[in-house]
């Protein structure tokens, strides 16, 4: 199946206003100057030479910084895309809050969208303490974000593949 042009993605108002949120976060965390200590940004972008110390720390130090200036225009893509749908009423029993709005992503924002969410959901999983699966509970509320992130990757993933089924 060929993949689509574009995707469309159905999300709340709430969920966008909260997903704007945590990619704001996730943008903010790319552009600190101390980023490169955090272990969650250490997980974004891995050795490249294990095996190598000098090899891996020289690598990183060339590439580095081009990674998360990527990940972080990639964030604003995706910022921007939900600006429209994030757009709430601040009272907190407006039924607006639970209406769907369907945001068009072409193919590059599709990607961007793709390579954000799972670099938002590492960086959760880092935190969370998530290393495999054996790490993750099921059910325990402290893993919802992550999990709700997972749903919406995983439904975008198989709409931009053209696999709806």
């Amino acid at each position: 199946m060929t993949p689509p042009e574009s995707v469309i993605l159905e999300i709340t108002r709430l969920e966008a206003a909260h997903l704007s949120g945590l990619i704001g976060q996730f943008a903010e965390l790319m552009s600190e100057p101390a980023s490169d200590e955090d272990p969650a940004v250490q997980r974004l972008v891995p050795d490249a030479y294990p095996d190598d110390e000098d090899a891996a720390r020289e690598f990183r130090s060339l590439t580095q910084d081009d990674l998360l200036d990527r990940r972080r225009d990639d964030a604003r893509v995706v910022i921007a895309d939900l600006a429209p749908a994030a757009d709430i009423p601040e009272d907190p029993d407006d039924p607006a809050l639970r209406e769907s709005v369907p945001i068009v992503l072409d193919r590059d924002h599709a990607h961007a969208w793709l390579r954000t969410l799972a670099a938002v959901r590492l960086v959760l999983a880092t935190r969370l303490g998530i290393a495999d699966a054996d790490d993750h509970v099921d059910g325990d509320p402290r893993f919802g974000i992550y999990d709700w992130l997972g749903y919406r990757l995983d439904g975008l993933v198989r709409a931009v593949a053209g696999d709806l089924a």
